[in-house]
């Protein structure tokens, strides 16, 4: 499977579309009409990749539908050479967004399976990341902490303190919280280590768990 015009037209399309539902930052906009989603999708969806629409992939999880993805994206306030953390690679879709914003990406899947697909999958679309583990999100990447900012992909019951702590002063954390349906939160950590949190609407993610899978 190549990436050839008529993609890059549906992938104009979902831009106008995206635009349409309230995105309008310019560079997340273009990082959506880079990314070619139908290579990170199961062959047997790569006719409906640029529907604004969540798809299955592996392990019972999904690749988040494009809107959430921006809108995330867009909280996040990406500027370019910023240290993010990603919590839950999936597909690596959000991952090469990021990408494609100028961030230095960092990124852990807890599923096995899921981690071994998306090192294939951002092999195959050129994007080098700073560090991709197999691991616990919920532990966050202490080693390679402070991050300016965090963006989890999955619901969690709970915003983690692990992750709050390896926030950078001026950072920002975008997580979806809550059971059935999620708040989206951005969590901002002022200079003097003050937290902030703001909601932003409801989503509905799967959940976040602990534990290698």
């Amino acid at each position: 499977m190549t990436d050839t015009p008529r993609h890059q037209g549906l992938r104009n399309k979902l831009v106008a579309e995206l635009k349409n539902k309230g995105i309008t930052d310019p560079k997340v906009l273009s990082a959506i009409a880079s990314v070619p989603r139908h290579l990170l999708l199961e062959s047997a969806f790569e006719p409906h990749a640029y529907q604004d629409k969540a798809f299955p992939i592996a392990a019972g999880q999904t690749i988040s539908q494009p809107y959430t993805v921006a809108f995330q994206t867009d909280l996040l306030a990406v500027k370019k050479g910023d240290k993010i953390l990603e919590i839950g690679t999936g597909s690596g879709y959000q991952a090469a967004i990021l990408y494609h914003l100028g961030a230095k990406v960092y990124t852990i899947e807890r599923i096995k399976e899921l981690y071994l697909k998306a090192k294939k999958n951002l092999e195959k679309i050129n994007v080098r990341l700073k560090y991709m583990g197999y691991g616990d999100g919920y532990k966050g990447l202490p080693l390679y902490a402070p991050f300016d900012k965090i963006i989890v992909t999955a619901a969690a019951p709970y915003v983690p303190e692990s992750l709050i702590d390896q926030l950078n002063p001026g950072g920002r954390m975008v997580i979806p919280v809550g059971q059935g349906s999620q708040e989206m939160k951005l969590i901002e950590k002022t200079s003097s280590g003050e937290i902030i949190e703001t909601t932003h609407g409801m989503f509905k993610f799967v959940p976040m768990l602990k534990n290698k899978a």
